[in-house]
């Protein structure tokens, strides 16, 4: 069975992971709401389908997507004067944030951070904080480095085997962990389905009895995209920048490779290594040994953030993996419980049959039916 990454929101909503059988364990705090205390154990309402994904919209539609920290404060002990927060390096080259607070144990569940295009861990460093802050007994950020400034340039599997090594690294320090979550932006959500995909483990190397397979041993809890170009920037308003014109769309696709090398190639589905099929398109499944999808399945959660508006480089239909007439009705739904969430709603269920049969032919939709 297929996963589905859906979301669409017009600016970051404090960081939620959200899903099938899922309450809301994380948040960043809010001047307009303070979230709940959750525990670690994720504890879920019934009556969810355990193969949906939910979709979430939020309100003000001119914020934009990294509306993120940006100065880089790499300090070790407390972090930008807060006490009850501590941060060192990590050897693997990345920044990991815990809670100062006293407890009996350590956190077990490991959070990994990563950045987008040209960006640095510096980019999640207020976020990683305030998770540690609230949840200090439960979570661990790993603020991921390997991949920082123009190395994100190297294409998507190069930053995703840098990815995976840094990820086996730092759960090679911390016996402790059992849980792991991602919490991506940009092309850092591509990087991290492909990191996902090599640390992917099959459920009988794993935990008996299990169905699902786990991440690097560890049970795969929750992953979400944050304007994450899913199924590229190639097509009619895939980068809204361009303003639609096809003339400028083909030049770009032709020419994004002098700006963002093997990265702009994955991007634009021109790369062509060895005869093979677009990198992209062969992670909408599982591909040699590569378990892209399966990866994805062994999560409980799967969430992805999309900018409906006010976002000039990634398209609100690849970031929430959408076709043209997809975009939802505008519906004035506040919830009680969380004021900043306007729209919500559960994807479809999608068999492997129908993921075969609805892929589409023009290139605008050239990804868009092979996650369906």
């Amino acid at each position: 069975m297929a996963p589905k990454l859906r979301g669409l929101s017009a600016k970051p909503p404090p960081l939620s992971v959200a899903g099938p059988d899922a309450t809301l364990p994380f948040h960043h705090r809010s001047p307009r709401y303070t979230p709940p205390r959750s525990s670690s154990s994720l504890p879920s309402p019934a009556g969810r389908h355990p193969t949906a994904s939910r979709r979430l919209s939020v309100p003000h539609p001119g914020a934009r997507t990294s509306s993120y920290v940006t100065a880089h404060h790499l300090l070790m002990g407390s972090v930008g004067g807060d006490e009850a927060v501590q941060a060192e390096e990590s050897a693997s080259g990345g920044v990991d944030v815990w809670s100062d607070a006293v407890s009996s144990y350590d956190p077990d569940h490991l959070l990994v951070m990563v950045h987008g295009i040209l960006g640095s861990n510096a980019d999640w460093q207020y976020a990683a904080n305030e998770f540690v802050k609230q949840l200090p007994d439960d979570v661990i950020v790993h603020r991921s480095e390997k991949n920082m400034n123009t190395l994100t340039l190297d294409g998507v599997d190069v930053m995703g085997e840098r990815l995976a090594d840094e990820v086996i690294d730092v759960i090679s320090r911390k016996p402790e962990l059992t849980k792991i979550s991602f919490l991506a932006h940009s092309v850092g959500g591509l990087a991290s389905r492909y990191a996902i995909a090599k640390l992917y483990r099959h459920p009988n190397d794993t935990f008996k009895g299990e169905t699902k397979g786990s991440i690097c041993g560890l049970e795969a809890m929750n992953f979400i995209t944050v304007a994450t170009p899913h199924l590229g920037s190639r097509g009619n308003k895939q980068v809204p920048l361009l303003f639609g014109s096809t003339a400028m769309e083909n030049v770009a696709s032709r020419v994004v490779h002098w700006i963002f090398r093997r990265t702009g190639k994955h991007l634009f589905l021109t790369d062509n290594d060895e005869g093979e099929p677009p990198l992209l398109q062969r992670m909408a499944e599982d591909y040699g040994d590569l378990y892209f999808i399966s990866a994805l399945c062994a999560f409980k959660r799967r969430v992805a953030y999309a900018n409906a508006d006010c976002d000039h480089i990634v398209g609100w239909r690849t970031s929430s993996i959408r076709r043209n007439t997809e975009l939802p009705k505008w519906e004035e739904s506040i919830s009680e419980k969380y004021p900043h969430i306007v729209h919500e709603e559960y994807s479809e269920e999608f068999d492997d049959e129908t993921c075969q049969n609805s892929a589409a032919d023009c290139d605008s939709d050239i990804l868009e039916g092979q996650f369906r």
